[in-house]
């Protein structure tokens, strides 16, 4: 028989009085049959306390003499019967549970010397820290959130804001004139951004702690079994346990909290938001609230419009509150450059974000600021990350299962409303974590799925949001995408008959999918509600990923029959997406809204269509697809997704000029494709082999006009496009390759932000936030 630690510790004392009590009975007499017990005993005897009854006042609850027979069986004449006494709990044991209970009691001792040193080099130095006057020490009172070094005056060049922190966005900061004021013979740097973590304590501040009882029968005071888990989370508990133990005002064991608490409360803001700070007036600050939940919230469905109002989210987070401004500031903004609200919310946003690195997290809210960070980035892997981390520490990824396990117990409105946005934070953060790592080509690391498990529980929950048909659809999709993609990825890129087999069941499973969200949508919108245009259209570009995914370095000249039609549905994929972005009109309003993942989306489909144009102009309607692209260009243009509309137009430029289309520019300012002549772009390579012919004069360069793109008259004309800015799946090497690349969209669209790119006339903003 094995015993738990608290088995062992709870039977320890127990053993000496059970050997006194064996002791007592070794020294009174031995049983003797009736007929002497009869003759020896007096009428005046009163049994010992503690003397063992027999069977019949054992049965009845009543006093037994101890002695046989006993009164009471005489006068009711039934047989006094006393029982052998049973053997002691330590004669059942064998030698090794003997063994074992001896090193677990050894275990004990030991982890409970260390513990009581813990605690008094706690109090030792505690009491060193709040000693008045002590040398070296700072006096008693709050530290100082910020270093004196950063609060005293900025140099030239650096906008500074309340907290001391500086940037580089100041438009007068010459570094030439930095140099010149340097001291001859010194270099000096500028300070480093970013806030420094605001003084909260390591604790438990989740809405599901890790040091909760793990059951009903365990007690307040017993070392709960999920501490065994977590060790490191439990001594930081003992840690704070002894910070406030030693901080009391009386240090008598009367005055020691004897429960453990489970969570810590919640500190204050330790930074104000930009409106309290004045950097953004309170009008202006209402308009750009406005803005993010005129449709932003619905490509993030991570808020609920009732609960998350603008003075609900001005008093919870200031760093949500922040990065929703900033946000909305770039939104606003579109093609033109940003307004000062936008770099002073981003700031104040971005210094908190890097305060929370080295810093606990004590509100669940703060997760949510993280992730708009990264959503509204094309550099989101890394803060997503970090959200991710941030929602495991707050214990998140435990709120959906005990909002779906009530147990019969009847929850607080409080409660039951932190786990409805616990489970909504986590839900999102989950899709937004694996659709990062699908769609960039890195490894899933949250694998997990048991915390998704319970996700239809919050639709039927009385407080949930209009937009949370949404995110269950996101994750189910998600779900199901990342399942494809580990079973494609062991496959080593082999078309087989296992795999177009497999392709097949991924594509029903896919349309099952989207039937039962669709039903969903439907029990509250009809079919031309904007999210079930967004559903459609999520559909048709999962199946043109699984193709392309299944083709990935498979080339179009090699494909049999069979892969050759799986290139044509994924074809027809594209054409739906596009058409569901371009034919309605509210998809097409609420694009200036989106994320990346969702431009992605329709830039991909239309790359993915000029390449089928490349490969098979002679099957395939070119007037249709190029007109297609055309427009989504434009539309990317106009909401200020340049580094897409870009990539499409160059990709449409070359495919008008390789099948001879006419296109409605004229000659103007030229732009060279790249630096040495390539002969005929885009040969084909079916083509016989031509005979040698004398070198002929570079192609013409590809004009302006032919990229939809006007600039001023008289402006100089904008730098040569390096063959290095586009992408190795766009050049004409590549074009027989229609899957997917191994790093994801990075390898398939422009970086604008080069050395060598082109152009540089687009409004500056920032990439990574």
């Amino acid at each position: 028989m094995s015993l738990s630690p608290t088995d062992s510790t709870l039977a320890s004392p127990v053993i000496p009085s059970k050997r006194r009590r064996a002791h007592t009975n070794q020294q009174s007499p031995p049983l003797m049959d009736e007929s002497s017990t009869a003759s020896g005993a007096t009428p005046g005897h009163i049994p010992k306390r503690g003397a063992r009854a027999c069977t019949a006042c054992r049965k009845g609850k009543n006093r037994c003499e101890g002695e046989a027979p006993c009164r009471r069986c005489q006068l009711s004449g039934q047989p006094c019967i006393f029982e052998k006494p049973e053997k002691k709990n330590g004669q059942l044991l064998s030698t090794a549970s003997v063994e074992r209970l001896s090193r677990l009691e050894g275990q004990y001792v030991v982890m409970q010397s260390q513990m009581i040193g813990l605690q008094t080099s706690l109090d030792r130095i505690l009491a060193a820290v709040t000693q008045p006057g002590a040398p070296g020490v700072m006096p008693p009172g709050p530290p100082p959130i910020y270093p004196q070094t950063l609060r005293e005056g900025p140099g030239p060049g650096y906008v500074t804001n309340v907290s001391g922190t500086r940037t580089g966005l100041d438009p007068q900061y010459d570094p030439a004139l930095m140099q010149d004021q340097r001291p001859p013979g010194q270099r000096t740097f500028p300070p480093l951004p970013g806030f420094a973590p605001p003084p909260h304590k390591y604790a438990t501040y989740g809405i599901v702690p890790s040091t909760a009882a793990s059951s009903e029968d365990e007690s307040e005071e017993t070392l709960p079994r999920s501490t065994i888990n977590a060790p490191i989370e439990a001594l930081q508990g003992l840690a704070n346990a002894a910070a406030e133990a030693a901080a009391a005002p009386s240090f008598s064991a009367s005055s020691r909290v004897k429960k453990r608490k489970r969570t810590e409360p919640i500190p204050r803001n330790a930074f104000p938001h930009v409106v309290e700070k004045g950097l953004v007036s309170d009008v202006e600050a209402k308009e750009l609230f406005h803005i993010f939940f005129s449709g932003c919230h619905l490509f993030i469905p991570i808020f609920d419009v009732s609960y998350d109002t603008y003075e609900g989210l001005m008093e919870r987070s200031p760093w949500t509150f922040d990065a929703i401004l900033a946000v909305a500031g770039k939104i606003k903004s579109g093609n033109n450059p940003p307004a000062p609200s936008f770099y002073k919310a981003l700031e104040e946003a971005q210094g908190i974000a890097r305060s929370s690195l080295f810093g606990p997290v004590v509100r669940k809210e703060a997760v949510q600021g993280m992730l708009l960070l990264a959503a509204w980035s094309t550099n989101g892997w890394l803060p997503s990350g970090h959200a991710m981390r941030m929602a495991l520490d707050l214990g998140l990824h435990r709120a959906l299962e005990k909002l779906a396990d009530s147990n019969g117990k009847k929850r607080g409105e409080e409660e039951e409303r932190d786990l409805v946005v616990s489970s909504r934070i986590w839900l999102c953060l989950y899709w937004f974590d694996h659709q990062m790592s699908l769609g960039t080509g890195r490894p899933i690391v949250l694998r997990d799925e048991s915390s998704i498990r319970h996700c239809r529980v919050l639709l039927s929950h009385p407080m949930s949001s209009a937009t949370d048909v949404r995110l269950i659809s996101l994750v189910e999709l998600v779900a199901q995408k990342t399942q494809i993609y580990e079973t494609l990825t062991s496959m080593n890129g082999q078309v087989n008959h296992n795999t177009l087999a497999f392709i097949r069941r991924a594509s029903e499973a896919l349309d099952k999918w989207w039937r039962d969200c669709d039903e969903l949508h439907r029990q509250t919108m009809d079919e031309d509600s904007l999210l079930v245009k967004i559903l459609a259209g999520e559909l048709h570009y999962a199946k043109l990923w699984l193709v392309c995914v299944a083709l990935r370095g498979v080339s179009w000249d090699k494909m049999p029959f069979e892969q050759r039609e799986l290139a044509f549905q994924a074809k027809d994929a594209a054409s739906n997406c596009l058409s569901i972005f371009l034919c309605s009109q509210d998809y097409r309003a609420a694009l200036r809204y989106a994320v990346h993942d969702s431009l992605v989306t329709a830039a991909f489909s239309g790359l993915f269509l000029l390449k089928m144009a490349n490969l098979f102009p002679g099957e395939l309607d070119l007037g249709s697809i190029t007109s297609q692209v055309e427009q989504l260009a434009q539309l990317l243009s106009d909401v200020a997704a340049e580094r897409y509309a870009l990539t499409l137009r160059v990709m449409l430029a070359n495919l008008r000029r390789k099948v001879g289309l006419a296109h409605p520019g004229g000659p103007g300012d030229a732009m060279v494709l790249g630096g040495q002549p390539q002969g005929q772009p885009f040969a084909d390579p079916h083509a016989p082999p031509q005979p040698l012919v004398p070198p002929q004069q570079p192609p013409q360069p590809i004009t302006m006009e032919e990229l939809g793109l006007h600039f001023p008259q008289g402006a100089p004309a904008p730098p040569a496009l390096h063959p290095a800015d586009i992408p190795v799946w766009l050049q004409e090497q590549s074009l027989s390759d229609l899957g997917l690349p191994v790093n994801g969209s990075d390898g398939i669209f422009m970086n604008l932000s080069r050395g060598t790119g082109w152009p540089g006339e687009f409004a500056p903003m920032p990439e990574a936030w």
